[in-house]
């Protein structure tokens, strides 16, 4: 092989390593978020979580088991694979988000037949919109698959959204509820944090993609809350309670 094409290969590899230690990051936060109220309890044998949150906890821990193999499979030049995995990789998140809004009806219901309507509508809020924004992240994914440069950037900004449950946990860590928006975003931003460093050192610019989701998960913490606030989802979840009462 011509020097420069080893050269060439070589700093490719370099450059897709960067993606795993990124996931593991992101598996890590989801980890430590959940510990308290669902991964130690369930080690322990004291979950009393309902079969609806095991199975979204295990589809949710199964993607970023799947977003971890990816990055290991492309730091290691199994492209071939990868890609082939990646075909059931879209699938998988189709599953993700279709258990996402499942789960988020199910406590909808659960909170309705406990009579605590207001805060079924409240907290319906919450999921769906975050999984709306998780959606177009996910799909554009899919749609660049074949653009590697663009389609790993967007794995890890749609990953690093589906972390904000795990990161308003850890008010044990970031201190108490609410938590400090400055100490909240360092913590959920991490992947993308890691992805504009490599970037900017090198490649000397960062990606608009991470720009974008870096929009997106501002969105989603600060500038929602009109939407909640809106005549629109007041009627709309009036018009759904009924459908779910006894």
């Amino acid at each position: 092989m011509p020097s420069h094409v080893a050269t060439v290969d070589s700093r490719l590899a370099r450059m897709r390593r960067i993606y795993l230690p990124t996931a593991c990051i992101a598996a890590l936060i989801a980890i430590v978020g959940f510990w308290p109220t669902y991964f130690g309890p369930l080690i322990g044998g004291a979950s009393a979580a309902s079969p609806i949150i095991h199975l979204h906890a295990a589809v949710f821990v199964g993607w970023l088991a799947l977003v971890i193999l990816q990055a290991v499979l492309a730091a290691t030049g199994n492209l071939v694979l990868h890609m082939r995995i990646g075909q059931v990789g879209f699938a998988y998140g189709v599953a993700l988000i279709l258990v996402g809004i499942a789960t988020a009806f199910a406590h909808f219901d659960m909170r309705i037949d406990a009579g605590q309507v207001r805060s079924a509508q409240d907290q319906l809020f919450v999921p769906l919109t975050d999984l709306m924004v998780f959606t177009p992240f996910f799909a554009a994914a899919w749609i660049y698959r074949r653009r590697p440069e663009v389609h790993k950037r967007l794995i890890i900004v749609a990953t690093t959204i589906l972390l904000i449950a795990a990161v308003h946990r850890m008010t044990f860590i970031l201190g108490a509820r609410p938590i400090p928006p400055a100490r909240l975003l360092l913590v959920w931003l991490a992947p993308i944090y890691i992805g504009m460093i490599f970037d900017a050192v090198k490649r000397r610019f960062v990606h608009p993609v991470y720009l974008l989701g870096i929009a997106a998960i501002i969105y989603l913490k600060f500038f929602r809350v009109p939407l909640f606030q809106s005549e629109a989802w007041a009627s709309f979840t009036a018009w759904l309670t009924p459908f779910f009462a006894d």
